[in-house]
């Protein structure tokens, strides 16, 4: 009787998080995640899984830990709370109880209502063809995107045309069944014309299957996976510092489909899991594909492997998949009772040697030659209070890279982080990611110290220190170095209000002036914000400051608001506006503005100037979502834009987007 009760206040309370909008989760994990080195996020990606994820949401009372793992603003030791309190009292009723459980903070409670939900607990065989057929639901989604000026390539140097557009279909079934593909073109390259004659760019297929007997999943077509903490592979989500620190305690394999527009960090093959017995599964992938690569000076060479994804001129077209990669490799892992172990080993051959250029001394041991392979071992335990991890590889360069990190709950509402890594100089993995200072699993020591202190539910403190050490040279500094990262952030959220202050510094030793010795690269940031949401209103009120030091002194600030409306029968209005006034390029600023669906934006400013954007969306029922979005910057401090073929002659450039999206 005191559960149901329990349940009914909880579910009384939850009320307002159901009466919001669907896609307010973006602000939402913007607040969560929003110390992190912009730079270093794969956001889109991110975005697009959880945008994903939002369509298609776990039942939390049938979803196994590695399913709830692959939420990526869940910490280990908050899924293993999750199956505890299931566990214990058995399947939720209502989302409102994850309120009990006390490791989930505010920002992650109101998350879960986006990406899960509390349904039935049923046995179900793997579905018949005929149902599949009839009850999938297909998603259709079109995008273009269309510049209201003109870059100096435009005119002369790029291939194609200036607008940019993507095409996606999904067809979904449950949480077994999954295919499709996308289509996607960047402004400036060749449509149906040149060596893109069968239209676009770039495509991705896959086909995925979940939970089909012994066979827990298998991924057919384009695919990205991770292993471990990383260290080995990882071409799956790729965070900053704190969203990669909540996820380096998950030792199990994750695989999904590439469903992103980007035409790289993917693999491209096949992919299966298969459950050998209880607690005991075993793994195995291979890809063969086309990459882009810099030719070398000799025959047979290259010297980067290049990512950008970009076909606009006839030297980045020449670099089009001019290099064959193939991948293979496996993983056994075996989970019981909070201990998790794992192994994996990745064998990768390309079809030209990999030469990079060593005149600089920061490269001499970069990845060299053919054939590479890397080998890990995994291992992590998670309790009530204590959450142990680690990570152990080394490979063909006959070096180490070890990653472990213990996280202790000193009470319920006090929790303390440690992490350790060690990257050795001479260590290498084409695929590696994971927790760094240094933006690489390689040249890096280091200590991170965290700790989260919750005094009330509404009030929620957090603070970490991180330092690190990199033996060898790095770009900028020609011997070894240090750096330091250090934050405060105060959260609160009283009802409907979120007011949030940040203050972050980092210290980098670079070379100094003549190249003799090195000095610090101090970097300063603060913000202080307001969040409201209720009555159909959202709004935020914002001010970034950054000061840095290095060589010379650059100071800049912005004052941003943005503010939504949904109370208009199936009309949603979002609209921003920002003056920002920085120094140069090193006091830049980053903001959170709302974009299209799947389509993120965290726009960089610099210099003099005032941004603007106007979003709308409409909604006709459950088959037809249209949007479209309107954004302006306006320079006061240049009558030209960018540089190169990218060049904007106008100190003002103005974008519209429109998308299309259709549910059957």
């Amino acid at each position: 009787m005191r559960r149901i009760l329990l349940i009914w206040s909880l579910f009384l309370s939850s009320l307002p998080l159901f009466a919001q909008n669907r896609d307010e989760w973006q602000p939402l994990l913007f607040q969560l995640n929003e110390m992190e080195d912009m730079e270093d996020v794969d956001w889109e990606n991110y975005y697009e899984y959880l945008s994903d994820l939002e369509l298609n949401p776990l039942n939390i009372n049938t979803a196994t830990r590695e399913e709830l793992e692959q939420l990526p603003f869940l910490s280990a030791k908050d899924v293993e709370s999750i199956s505890e309190y299931i566990y214990r009292y058995g399947p939720m009723k209502t989302l409102g109880e994850l309120a009990v459980i006390r490791e989930l903070d505010y920002y992650k409670r109101r998350l879960m209502f986006y990406f899960t939900y509390a349904g039935k607990v049923e046995e179900r065989k793997f579905p018949k063809l005929g149902n599949i057929l009839k009850y999938g639901r297909h998603d259709i989604t079109a995008t273009l995107k269309v510049p209201l000026y003109d870059r100096r390539g435009d005119k002369d140097g790029y291939l194609g045309y200036k607008y940019k557009h993507s095409v996606k279909y999904d067809f979904t079934y449950s949480d077994r069944l999954r295919l499709g593909f996308v289509g996607s073109q960047d402004a400036g390259e060749p449509f149906f014309a040149g060596r893109n004659n069968a239209g676009y760019d770039f495509y991705s297929f896959y086909l995925d299957i979940r939970k089909w007997g012994r066979v827990k999943a298998l991924t057919l077509g384009r695919y990205r996976i991770r292993t471990g903490m990383g260290l080995v592979i990882n071409n799956n989500l790729g965070f900053g510092k704190l969203s990669a620190l909540t996820g380096v305690g998950r030792g199990t394999l994750s695989v999904r489909p590439h469903l992103s527009r980007s035409d790289a960090n993917y693999l491209q093959g096949a992919a299966a899991t298969v459950n050998l017995i209880k607690g005991l599964d075993a793994s195995a992938f291979v890809s063969q594909r086309k990459i882009d690569a810099t030719p070398g000076e000799d025959e047979g060479t290259i010297t980067t492997i290049i990512t950008s994804g970009y076909h606009r001129t006839e030297t980045e077209m020449k670099k089009k998949g001019n290099t064959t990669q193939t991948v293979a490799g496996g993983n056994l892992s075996y989970s019981w009772r909070g201990f998790s172990f794992g192994a994996t080993g990745v064998y990768t051959s390309l079809d030209k040697e990999l030469k990079p250029k060593t005149s600089q001394i920061y490269r001499k041991y970069y990845a060299a030659g053919r054939r590479f392979y890397n080998l890990g071992v995994n291992y992590s335990y998670t309790g009530h209070r204590l959450s142990v991890s680690g990570e152990t590889a080394t490979g063909d360069s006959r070096a180490l890279a070890t990653v472990n990190m213990v996280s202790f709950s000193v009470t319920d509402k006090v929790d303390l982080t440690g992490l350790y890594r060690f990257y050795s100089y001479k260590y290498n993995s084409l695929f590696a990611r994971s927790f760094s200072e240094g933006g690489a699993v390689r040249n890096e020591t280091g200590l991170y110290l965290g700790v989260n202190w919750r005094p009330r539910n509404s009030l929620a403190v957090m603070a970490y220190t991180d330092f690190a050490y990199f033996a060898w040279p790095k770009y900028q500094a020609n011997g070894s170095s240090h750096a330091s990262d250090n934050l405060l952030q105060v959260s609160y959220t009283p009802g409907r209000w979120s007011l949030l202050m940040r203050y972050r510094m980092k210290l980098r030793e670079r070379d100094d002036a003549d190249k003799r010795h090195l000095i610090y690269k101090a970097e300063h940031r603060g913000r202080i914000s307001a969040s409201y949401a209720g009555n159909g209103w959202t709004s935020r009120s914002q001010v970034d400051i950054a000061y840095n030091r290095y060589k010379r002194e650059s100071f800049g600030w912005m004052l941003s608001e943005n503010v939504g409306y949904s109370r208009i029968r199936n009309l949603q209005l979002f609209a921003s506006a920002g003056y920002f006034d920085t120094r140069d390029y090193d006091s830049r600023v980053y903001v959170y503005e709302r974009g299209l669906y799947q389509m993120p934006s965290f726009p960089v400013f610099y210099g003099n100037g005032l941004r603007t954007s106007l979003l709308a969306t409409y909604k006709y029922k459950k088959l037809l979502t249209l949007t479209a979005k309107i954004g302006m910057t306006r320079y006061f401090d240049r009558d030209k834009i960018g540089s190169g073929l990218q060049q904007i002659d106008g100190s003002s450039m103005t974008d519209v987007e429109i998308q299309a999206r259709v549910k059957l």
